[in-house]
């Protein structure tokens, strides 16, 4: 009987025990209690000097549109990437249209209307101010505006780290941490740290990604060239003090070791 309960009172502690890290690698534990009221505010990313727009005008008459489309050339594609699912590899999307660099002073050089500016502009709003700018020319002026350069990198325990171009410049953390192939299981999850770079500025956040807080964070949706780090835990840390071949030393010396017992006795006979 007294086996018996040792027996129970054992197996109820693994129980207890195994069961503790997996509440500690669990995503967003309280997400229902969440709410995403400011996500789609923080999506819409603001363009920076370096981004490079495809920018295209279209109206019921192309005629009238084409000095808008100026240095257009169809055969001409750019490569953007598509979001892979599971483990597939990055497709290819070919995107044509005339390409407009945002300069240092955060303006485009755009034909027949000159220099457009894009500080504090996103994707929509600069659209509607292109299409307001062309209505004085063109009636009723469609245009699409594409980012085609916007990229994050990823450091740190993950599985796939390096820097991940992201069409049309949308995507949140968490997709991101999914396009790295997740974090490795010695990866911290309630710390990762995020840099981001606005208007030459530099920030950081540290972010808790067990929690669904993190949602209504402005660091949920990134940015272009947001860098994610991902903090190693103790056991890697310590892990990686040691030398790797202090294996290897110690079968040397106990190969030695047992030598210098076998001359020994040796000598003694």
């Amino acid at each position: 009987m007294i086996l018996k309960k040792y027996y129970i009172y054992g197996a109820l502690s693994l129980a207890v025990f195994s069961c503790a890290p997996r509440q500690e690698i669990n995503y967003m534990k309280d997400i229902e209690n969440i709410a995403l009221d400011n996500s789609i505010k923080n999506s819409r990313s603001t363009l920076q000097p370096g981004d490079q727009l495809v920018i295209i005008v279209s109206a019921k008459d192309l005629d009238v549109v084409k000095p808008f489309n100026q240095n257009y050339s169809s055969t001409a594609t750019v490569a953007q990437y598509s979001i892979p699912s599971g483990n597939a590899q990055f497709q290819p999307i070919p995107t044509s249209g005339p390409i407009y660099l945002v300069d240092t002073d955060g303006n485009i050089d755009f034909p027949q209307i000159g220099l457009v500016e894009t500080k504090g502009e996103n994707i929509e709003t600069l659209k509607t101010k292109l299409a307001g700018l062309i209505s004085t020319y063109v009636k009723s002026p469609v245009v699409d505006v594409k980012l085609i350069n916007f990229k994050v990198s990823v450091l740190g325990e993950v599985a796939k780290p390096g820097t991940y171009v992201i069409p049309d410049g949308n995507t949140t953390l968490l997709q991101t941490l999914g396009l790295a192939g997740d974090l490795t299981a010695f990866g911290v999850r309630n710390n990762i740290l995020i840099v981001r770079n606005v208007d030459g500025k530099f920030t950081q956040q540290r972010i808790d990604i067990t929690s669904a807080q993190f949602i209504n964070s402005p660091y949920y949706y990134l940015k272009q060239n947001d860098m994610i780090y991902v903090q190693p835990n103790t056991v890697r840390e310590k892990s990686a003090r040691v030398d790797p071949n202090t294996g290897l030393y110690i079968s040397v010396a106990s190969v030695i070791a047992s030598i210098a017992l076998g001359v020994l006795a040796l000598t003694r006979n």
